[in-house]
């Protein structure tokens, strides 16, 4: 079965060298790494604003998957972390701007997901990070 690495130009990349792809091409299977609200040295997109980092992390999950000819229809499943350290009273009203933003980007029905809350990721400020799955015709 083939398998083609996915690297779009001018995309985020790792503090520092790594052999991490962006996304892979199984068949008609592709794989979106984690993406995270960065630019291209990794530095943080939206400091503090769920909303500019959620709409940033689908953008790049859409760069990814139209770099292997697929687009956010595709998707299938998503894995989502996100993390929220604020007053509990707050935690639904930030998971709901969340939620607003990534559904201006999926279809209707729907991929499956899951949204894990965690206390951190390696970079401090960063407040959202997904994966993806996406599935294309034969031959796309």
């Amino acid at each position: 079965m083939e398998k083609t690495r996915i690297m779009p130009d001018n995309h985020w990349n790792w503090s520092m060298p790594v052999p991490f792809s962006q996304g892979w091409k199984v068949g008609n299977l592709i794989f979106v790494g984690g993406q995270i609200s960065a630019d291209e040295n990794g530095k943080t997109i939206g400091v503090g604003d769920i909303e500019v980092q959620t709409r940033n992390v689908f953008e790049n999950i859409k760069k990814v998957l139209n770099e292997a000819g697929a687009d956010m229809k595709d998707i299938v499943k998503l894995n989502t972390y996100y993390v929220f350290n604020g007053d509990e009273s707050e935690a639904t009203e930030f998971w709901e701007k969340m939620t607003r933003v990534r559904m201006e980007y999926l279809a209707d029905p729907g991929p499956v997901g899951t949204a894990i809350r965690i206390s951190g990721f390696a970079f401090e400020d960063l407040l959202i990070e997904v994966e993806a799955i996406a599935v294309v015709a034969d031959g796309e």
